[in-house]
């Protein structure tokens, strides 16, 4: 099958499992993962409706977006290290993978040299695995409180990646797990907080990720294949 051919299969089935969960399926959108992939075959997905591109490296992502330019919206989904925070700030609409106050507080350093306010997600780690990014459980509502308070970041939801299993039903509760820590530090009310978005499911559980509520699900390799 075709990149086209993916993309719409990965589409239909987006808006078969927002059904199934009583959603608007023009709620969730497809961050379609280019990691790895050629500039000709990412775009082809943009030709074929790719509207957001999902990177892991921000140099990586760097040399796509000046051969590609701004035919869709980039997101750096993938872990960000301080010191490439100028640089994402410059490249990304979306920075999905913040997990520390000190993180939090270069990208507003950054984002207020360039006179933008940085939209990110806060990425949490349900499962408290030790080699995975992200802010435990308990800590999160601190940490979107103190980084709230920078002027020149905008808290947009939260970010899971959980533990990969093959069946995806065993990780359903991860995902509810978010949605139901989402509603509880929405229900605090913070100011310059917005937990609209939910960035999980990956080309091996997104249906699973939907029916729990995600907005925003990322996948790779079920559109382009697997990685070489």
């Amino acid at each position: 099958m075709s990149i086209a051919d993916n993309l719409k299969n990965i589409q239909d089935r987006i808006a078969a499992a927002a059904k199934r969960a009583g959603r608007d399926p023009s709620s969730i959108k497809l961050v379609v993962v280019t990691k790895t992939v050629d500039a000709e075959r990412i775009r082809e997905a943009v030709s074929a409706g790719a509207a957001i591109l999902g990177e892991n490296r921000v140099q990586e992502g760097k040399e796509k977006i000046e051969q590609l330019g701004k035919a869709a919206s980039w997101h750096l989904i993938g872990r960000l290290q301080s010191n490439k925070a100028k640089y994402a700030v410059k490249l990304f609409e979306l920075i999905h993978s913040v997990d520390s106050l000190a993180l939090a507080q270069e990208i507003d350093r950054q984002a207020a040299k360039i006179g933008k306010v940085q939209d990110v997600l806060i990425e949490v780690s349900i499962a408290g695995e030790e080699q995975k990014a992200g802010v435990t459980i308990d800590e999160t509502a601190a940490l979107i409180r103190d980084a709230a308070k920078l002027a020149n970041i905008s808290i947009k939801g939260l970010m899971t990646i959980p533990p990969f299993l093959a069946n995806p039903e065993e990780v359903r509760p991860y995902f509810r797990r978010l949605r139901e820590l989402a509603l509880i530090i929405a229900g605090k009310n913070l100011p310059n907080v917005s937990l609209q978005e939910l960035s999980m499911g990956m080309s091996g559980d997104f249906e699973t990720a939907v029916e729990e509520g995600a907005t925003l699900v990322r996948v790779g390799t079920a559109i382009f294949g697997k990685r070489s």
